[in-house]
């Protein structure tokens, strides 16, 4: 119960690692709010969750949108303690598919809605004297192990993290991106996992429940003295190389 009396908004929390993510820091005695545009899926968990947990439907990119949420969250519990930021559009295509519209939805989603999150509660975390906020990235924040715009996306995520941590932690405020690798996910499920598995060091596929540790830790003031750092969780795929893992796991999907 280390986040009890903590108050946690979570985005692309309808489902795989946002969902793991929200019923963790429930565990944990943390209030959550929910957040993503998949309303039916998103009430589901929510309501699997109890009454620690409320849903609420979010498009990232729309600034409005956020400031209705943080809002939202205020009223219900009266502050907001925790932001994470999970909400991801992936894209692994060849270079010449990569148009102009879809560089922009991968950026909207992945960095813009980032940034608008974190400009949306840094306000309420001042009045709260600080706050966590825990950007998702990905091993492709680290490394070319996605598509051009997923990748460029992810290392703005890192970039946006240090950056807020600097400007931030006079405040309170920590910020901290934790970089998961292959995990077991609806979007992963349907290559093989023992193949998978034979690719990485420690012979098995992370779950997405081991990223929601991580995050609970970052989110709670056991990691009071971090901030501005950059958590690789991945079952050592970057040992092997990431790229090529990346890719031969994608030829699968």
């Amino acid at each position: 119960m280390r986040l009890k009396g903590k108050n946690a908004i979570v985005t692309g929390a309808a489902r795989g690692l946002g969902a793991s993510i929200a019923v963790d820091l429930a565990h944990e005695g943390a209030n959550v709010m929910l957040c993503d545009i998949l309303v039916e899926q998103g009430q589901s968990v929510a309501d699997a969750i109890g009454d620690a947990a409320v849903f609420r439907q979010l498009d990232v990119a729309q600034s409005e949108q956020w400031a209705e949420t943080v809002a939202a969250a205020q009223e219900r519990f009266g502050s907001v303690d925790v932001l994470v930021n999970n909400a991801a559009l992936i894209e692994q295509v060849p270079f010449d598919e990569v148009t102009e519209e879809l560089f922009k939805a991968v950026f909207e989603v992945n960095a813009l809605g980032t940034f608008l999150g974190m400009r949306a509660v840094v306000p309420a975390m001042r009045r709260s004297g600080g706050g966590s906020i825990v950007n998702i990235s990905s091993t492709a924040g680290l490394h070319s192990s996605g598509g051009l715009a997923y990748t460029g996306s992810k290392f703005a995520i890192t970039g946006l993290t240090k950056t807020g941590a600097h400007m931030l932690g006079p405040e309170g405020i920590r910020l901290n991106s934790v970089h998961p690798g292959w995990m077991k996910t609806p979007q992963t499920e349907a290559v093989p996992q023992e193949w998978v598995a034979s690719l990485l060091p420690l012979r098995t596929i992370m779950d997405t429940a081991d990223v929601a540790k991580l995050v609970s830790f970052l989110a709670s003031d056991d990691a009071a003295m971090i901030t501005g750092s950059e958590y690789l969780i991945d079952a050592g795929s970057l040992l092997m190389g990431a790229r090529d893992i990346v890719d031969r796991m994608a030829q699968h999907m």
